[in-house]
């Protein structure tokens, strides 16, 4: 099995498999044999086409965690022009897995802060596999006040399974940290634009993404608590994540339905990490628009459709219970 591939991608994995071992074989034997590769590439175009217009929402939550998939850096990489990382939150520590710093954004100053995983084994470690401790909240919440000070509109990249729920974290009051970035965020004096580029998990996304517009890319998700986390209380038994991801309706396409993101930004076919370069213009191109409307906004508009937007989300009815004497 190609570890590049998810389970659902096999078949995808085994035709590309056949085009590489017949291109090799063209190169070393010198035998034309274009007309069959052409003939492979369209089936699997054909194909990866028919599997990610079908997807489940338990799939599209793995196709979030997809290990070749576009982090933050890769983002910043493609947009961010001058990008200049800052460190720390002054109070305990550098947290590696909260990234931030000011760049141009078609140049505009603005603050980038962003969950990061790492790719190789020793930086998903060093960055914590992008679960922040509080020191990363209070890292986001200081550069949140520069670009306020500065007037930089504040971008925020959303990726993570969740707030690091370690002895230490709790001890240094991750909670604490991320309701008050919660309550800060909400009365930030510059626009902030949210996207969820791949795992939106719990309060750790949450206290980054109180917005004035959230986005999510097309195979992310944005959830309350994780499908396995879920399936573990629910059904007591983990393997039920496929069942709680579907019960929980954290897709895109019910998000937005729900008003809990304002758009779905979509990814090239067969996902993000498949073309790094598209992805990263059809986020600009959402950033543009969103920075575009926010700008015309005064600051007292910008604070009270914010406050409205959030106020907003989730439903209730009240009803009367007769009580029988």
């Amino acid at each position: 099995m190609n570890s590049n591939y998810l389970d659902f991608e096999q078949p995808i994995a085994d035709l590309d498999s056949k085009i590489d071992e017949l291109k090799h074989l063209s190169t070393e034997s010198g035998i034309n044999i274009a007309e069959e590769v052409a003939r492979l590439q369209t089936k699997s175009k054909s194909l990866t086409e028919k599997i990610f217009s079908d997807l489940t929402i338990w799939q599209k939550a793995q196709l979030a965690r997809h290990p070749k998939r576009p982090y933050t850096f890769d983002y910043v990489k493609h947009l961010i022009d001058g990008f200049d990382e800052l460190h720390g939150d002054r109070l305990f520590g550098d947290d590696q897995a909260l990234v931030g710093g000011i760049g141009e954004f078609r140049g505009r100053p603005v603050m980038v802060i962003g969950h990061e995983k790492g790719r190789t084994v020793k930086e998903k470690v060093a960055r914590n596999f992008g679960m922040p401790r509080p020191e990363g909240y209070r890292k986001g919440q200081r550069l949140m006040q520069m670009a306020e000070r500065f007037r930089m509109p504040v971008l925020t990249l959303i990726d993570t399974p969740g707030a690091y729920p370690g002895i230490g974290a709790e001890e240094r009051h991750v909670a604490e940290a991320i309701a008050v970035n919660i309550r800060d965020m909400s009365a930030l004096k510059v626009p902030i634009v949210s996207i969820v580029i791949g795992e939106g998990g719990s309060g750790g996304a949450l206290g980054m993404a109180v917005a004035d517009e959230v986005m999510i890319l097309e195979n992310g998700y944005y959830s309350v608590i994780s499908p396995e986390g879920c399936a573990a209380i629910l059904w007591k038994d983990r393997a039920a994540a496929p069942q709680a991801a579907d019960a929980l309706k954290f897709s895109p396409e019910y998000l937005q339905k729900f008003g809990v993101v304002d758009r779905v930004i979509s990814e090239p076919m067969g996902g993000a990490h498949r073309d790094f370069d598209l992805a990263a213009k059809a986020l600009k191109d959402a950033i543009v628009d969103s920075l575009a409307k926010l700008k015309k906004k005064s600051t007292k508009k910008l604070l009270e459709d914010r406050y409205t937007k959030f106020r907003h989300l989730g439903e209730f009815a009240e009803t009367e219970t007769i009580t029988k004497s």
